[in-house]
């Protein structure tokens, strides 16, 4: 039997008995998380990254910014996507008291950052936009999510400062990493602060007239 047949009730991305590629999936995104997201919900992205200049995108808010943003990356790679390609770009930041916080770069920033952001409540921002290269048609919003941090003391800070890992993130942390323990919760959808909503991809993906299921990798 060919590799590409199957035996018994066609599946989903099958006629009959045969298997049908998934339409291309790219995502315009350099974030191991975003890529894991996608990866363990069944899809299997190529990964272009856009190399858009962030600090030249500008907007009046920091919803508008990241959406913004969002759009930029998913056209920015749309001549070095495969033919019909479908095309995702995300971008994230925390707004903290109107202030959009991207990622703080420095050790020093990182932890005056967190000094900042313990023991209150921001809101993760994450800019959404599906591209369909074959109609140029886009879909695109932002989702928010409420996110409120607990009390590390200076020590632990410090520790978590010195591992790196919030050098290089929105907002200075990740519920997927060591900060986890830091963070006490939040309200609205967990997938939106690692860097990608799930539901709100599949809700743009039909917009678009393509259910999330075809793109699923055989």
């Amino acid at each position: 039997m060919s590799a590409r047949s199957l035996q018994g009730p066609a599946l989903p991305g099958s006629i009959g008995s045969v298997l049908v590629p998934p339409r291309p999936l790219v995502l315009a995104s350099a974030s191991p998380a975003r890529l894991g997201m996608l990866r363990a919900a069944g899809l299997d992205p190529l990964v272009v990254v856009s190399g858009v200049d962030e600090d030249a995108v500008q907007a009046p808010s920091c919803a508008e910014l990241v959406l913004a943003l969002a759009r930029a990356k998913a056209h920015a790679v749309v001549g070095q996507v495969p033919e019909g390609a479908l095309v995702v770009g995300c971008d994230s930041l925390l707004e903290l008291d109107g202030e959009a916080l991207g990622k703080p770069g420095t050790p020093e920033v990182a932890l005056a950052r967190w000094q900042r952001m313990r023991g209150r409540s921001g809101t993760l921002q994450t800019g959404h936009c599906v591209l369909d290269t074959a109609t140029g048609r886009e879909a695109s919003r932002t989702a928010a999510t409420t996110v409120r941090f607990g009390t590390p003391d200076d020590e632990e800070l410090r520790a978590y400062v010195a591992s790196g890992e919030p050098l290089a993130v929105a907002g200075a942390f990740t519920l997927d990493g060591r900060s986890a323990p830091y963070v006490n919760g939040i309200d609205g959808d967990p997938g939106n602060v690692i860097g990608l909503s799930l539901p709100l991809l599949r809700t743009l993906l039909a917009e678009l007239g393509t259910p999330i299921h075809e793109l699923w990798a055989p």
